[in-house]
């Protein structure tokens, strides 16, 4: 391959002149190790990569730094197996974009096993569309169905509803039938989008976590997508129905939260944990392969998705930190 190749990264740098972050041009020997190199199309924005932009966020460990947590392009040379120029493949999670150099470059250097080819019934835009958010959301799902959660069992509360996992949980539980109530702080203004993607009621993130006395309350919710965590999560819990579950998958609103052991032992919740970084690549097939088929998120990829370019990278990465974001943003590259 051409060694000479100058080609377009966003670059985070920490060092004796203070932090900072850009365009940079780049050369093919400036990236990492790797058995495939891949024509990045397109990456998307998750709430990780605001992190990653700031050194307050403690994602990045060392500089400089390309960010980027996943990535959908085609390979341009491998001396994986598995792998052959011109295949268009996809990667969320594993080490891109914390510790191995990630998306937000036309080239990337990563090794194989992260890959996954491009499923058949999905565009790379559409891949990246859904992207870490959509396909934390499908596994939030997956977990929910295989803890026993029906249509049949009541309401599924979508917490932080507008953003990447929130929208697409609406969208994909909305799909499989489920009634959906989506929470958000963005209910005046997004509660018509929420509702177009598949929510059956939008309330305020305030009337989804309201403090009641006592350690059970009313119960509400067959089940709760729950990508927000932080203290709200100790008044959902005791809503949450008899035999009913949490899928917790995120943190935007803190990684602590006080809570007591009876909505366990006398209703029978599980907290389930979600983890998209790692998944285990039969799971990971298998999620993908739903995504690109029966539980495509159509209703949030036909009007949730807004792509912009790499110039526009810091704005989008400052809105998503700062809670503004709706939908989800790619970059086209």
């Amino acid at each position: 391959m051409n060694t000479d190749i100058v080609f377009d990264a966003f670059v985070v740098r920490n060092d004796e002149q203070g932090f900072r972050s850009g365009v940079e041009s780049l050369r093919m020997d400036q990236l990492p190790d790797g058995n495939v190199t891949i024509r990045v199309l397109y990456s998307g924005v998750n709430y990780k990569d605001g992190l990653a932009s700031t050194p307050k966020g403690k994602i990045v460990r060392r500089y400089p730094f390309i960010p980027g947590i996943d990535l959908a392009g085609t390979v341009v040379e491998s001396s994986h197996p598995s792998y052959k120029e011109g295949d268009a493949v996809l990667c969320t999670g594993y080490n891109l974009g914390v510790s191995h150099e990630g998306g937000y470059s036309q080239y990337a250097r990563l090794n194989g096993d992260w890959l996954l080819p491009l499923p058949k019934g999905l565009t790379l835009q559409e891949a990246m569309g859904i992207g870490t958010a959509g396909f934390t959301a499908a596994l939030s799902v997956a977990s929910l169905l295989q803890n026993g959660i029906t249509p049949e069992d009541g309401p599924v509360l979508v917490t932080g509803a507008t953003g990447g996992v929130g929208s697409f949980s609406v969208s994909i539980l909305s799909k499989l039938g489920f009634e959906v109530v989506a929470a958000t702080g963005k209910a005046s203004t997004q509660g018509n989008w929420l509702k177009k993607i598949g929510a059956h009621k939008v309330i305020t993130r305030e009337e989804a976590a309201v403090e009641t006395k006592g350690v059970l309350s009313t119960e509400k919710w067959a089940a709760v997508i729950d990508p927000v965590g932080g203290a709200q999560l100790s008044a959902l819990l005791k809503h949450v129905k008899y035999n009913g579950a949490i899928a917790l998958s995120g943190l935007t609103g803190g990684g602590g939260f006080d809570a007591t052991v009876y909505p366990f032992i006398l209703r029978g919740v599980k907290l389930l944990g979600i983890d998209s970084v790692f998944c285990e690549m039969k799971t990971r097939k298998e999620i993908w392969c739903k995504l690109a088929n029966e539980w495509k998120p159509d209703s949030a990829l036909e009007s949730g998705i807004h792509v912009h370019t790499l110039n526009e990278l810091p704005v989008i990465l400052g809105d998503i930190l700062e809670g503004k974001a709706t939908g989800r943003s790619i970059i086209s590259l």
